[in-house]
């Protein structure tokens, strides 16, 4: 299998594409503006603690507080000022690691920092001592989504190249990836002898087959990121950030550029010089697999990605067999419909169906792992009788997600052919990247018709006519409803104005959303739209 980084950038955002076989399994976007956050770490202020949920919310400056969890917070945090010196050391940990290869994982690192953060957890469940307006360290471990802030942890983890350094921890974990038990034992053996005390370490899985000097060298660079925090941390007041984690791009590359890649195609000069010199740092060895895209064509046109993004934000997907997909997002899941397409007319139904369902999963598992989807998935697969198929659709659907970086559970196949699917969330998903909420429509799909809208504003001049003694009112309303609210020969406009008695104004503004109507008083300005709704 050729699998192949195509990166195209520009001066509006970076794209980065991952393909196999020529095929696009992963997509990332990079843009100034919306800045990824995730590993990025804060020194904030507690501004509520909440038990009853089981959460705090920390001041880091955003717009929303962040979100930290009890269970994130983590059991061996303490006072800043003990945070140089000594502490009770505990035995190496011999857990394997749950790295995955990409920083996502790191959210499930333990790590123990904070300036003034809470005493030791006593008890699994207990209620950690949180006050008001506490400083603490956190770094982020969810990116916002909606109206929900970033989700943080208090235990903090840097990744670099081959491993990634937890401060106040003795663990030594391996990733669960590298198989072959005599490297795990070897790298172990490494991380031992090259780990300063009061650190803990986890070898990621690229780390396979790399030399003492090489983990080495990397734990070094890790290290003076961290002395560089410590000092930071000394002269900030919070909210502050205090370190800044790679962009998409750039932790793509060192998260994902792995000896399995064959080639690493970069159209911009720049981008590549960069990329280069990082890789000819941490891991020569790949070095030349990076090559500069000369044409003056697009180097997505070129290796056919841009087509293949078009499907990816589509709602309908199709497959090869004829049949396709229907995704669509609702406010607490994403829904996925199976459609047999040409199939549904065949003879041999079960076999067809099964065949359908069996690519779908392939499909769906893809179109997740590109989308960055995560949260509750329900997918309504086409019915199958025989329990042994819908065991294969179960089986296919693990096998597939066993490519996600992200942890995903899957459960059996229902009676209605439904399969639930939980997918962990890290950042907004690429629809909610790329794309912006209709300003028309609000993100619904339907807008109300002319008509309902002409007998709401009818409605509530009844009621304006009725409870006050003014004549004179201003209609806001967006340039396509106030064209029709003045067409025909008899006006809408001027039919209201003469049956209630009231002296309509009618104001265009291309801000305001399709179907609303807002009523201000002609005399003062003031608006008037709830107050007689």
């Amino acid at each position: 299998m050729t699998k192949e980084i195509i990166i195209n950038s520009t001066t509006s955002q970076t794209r980065v594409a991952i393909t196999e076989d020529g095929n696009l399994v992963d997509f990332f976007v990079d843009y100034p503006e919306n800045r990824r956050m995730v590993g990025d770490i804060y020194l904030g202020k507690v501004a509520r603690v909440l038990p009853g949920i089981k959460a705090a919310f920390i001041d880091i400056g955003m717009k929303h507080d962040a979100f930290l969890h009890f269970s994130d917070i983590g059991a061996r945090t303490q006072q800043f000022q003990d945070m140089l010196g000594d502490e009770d050391s505990d035995v190496d940990d011999e857990a394997d690691s749950d790295e995955e290869g990409d920083a996502s994982a790191r959210s499930n690192i333990q790590a123990k920092p904070a300036k003034e953060a809470v005493k030791e957890v006593a008890e699994e469940n207990a209620i950690p001592k949180l006050h008001k307006g506490q400083e603490i360290l956190i770094q982020i471990t969810k990116e916002p989504v909606n109206n929900k802030g970033v989700r943080v942890t208090s235990s903090v983890s840097l990744p670099g190249r081959f491993c990634v350094l937890l401060p106040f921890d003795n663990k030594i974990g391996v990733s669960k990836k590298i198989s072959d038990f005599k490297e795990r034992r070897r790298l172990r053996h490494i991380a031992r002898g090259i780990l300063p005390e009061k650190f803990g370490l986890i070898i990621r899985t690229v780390a396979r087959n790399q030399s003492e000097e090489s983990l080495r060298e990397d734990l070094k660079n890790l290290l003076k990121t961290w002395e560089d925090i410590q000092n930071t941390i000394k002269t900030e007041e919070p909210p502050a950030l205090i370190y800044q984690d790679l962009n998409t791009t750039s932790s793509v590359i060192r998260d994902l550029f792995t000896t399995d890649i064959s080639k690493v195609f970069i159209d911009s000069k720049k981008l590549y010089k960069q990329i280069k010199n990082y890789v000819q740092l941490v891991q020569p060895a790949l070095a030349e697999k990076i090559e500069p895209f000369k044409s003056s064509n697009s180097i997505f046109d070129a290796f056919k990605i841009e087509e293949q993004i078009k499907t990816l934000m589509g709602r309908r997907v199709p497959m090869p067999s004829g049949g396709y997909l229907i995704i669509d997002h609702t406010e607490a899941m994403v829904v996925i419909d199976v459609n047999s397409g040409r199939y549904a007319k065949s003879k041999e139904q079960e076999q067809n169906s099964l065949k359908t369902d069996l690519e779908a999963a392939r499909e769906v598992a893809r179109q997740l792992r590109l989308r960055d989807i995560g949260g509750i998935i329900v997918v309504d697969f086409i019915d199958l009788e025989d329990e042994k198929n819908r065991k294969k659709i179960y089986d296919e659907l693990r096998k597939e997600f066993r490519k996600d970086r992200a942890k995903v559970s899957v459960l059996q196949m229902s009676d209605f052919g439904l399969v639930q699917i939980t997918r962990q969330r890290i950042r907004q998903n690429i629809m909610q990247t790329m794309k912006e909420v209709c300003p028309y429509c609000l993100g619904t799909g339907m807008l109300t018709k002319h008509s309902h809208v002409v007998y709401d504003l009818e409605d509530w001049l009844k009621k304006f006519r009725r409870q006050s003694k003014e004549r004179a009112i201003i209609i806001k309303c967006h340039p396509t409803f106030a064209a029709k609210f003045i067409e025909g020969k008899i006006k809408t406009f001027f039919k209201f104005w003469f049956k209630y008695g009231v002296r309509l104004t009618i104001e265009e503004d291309e801000n305001m959303p399709l179907g609303e109507v807002k009523f201000f008083s002609k005399k003062t300005q003031k608006e008037l739209t709830e107050e007689f709704s």
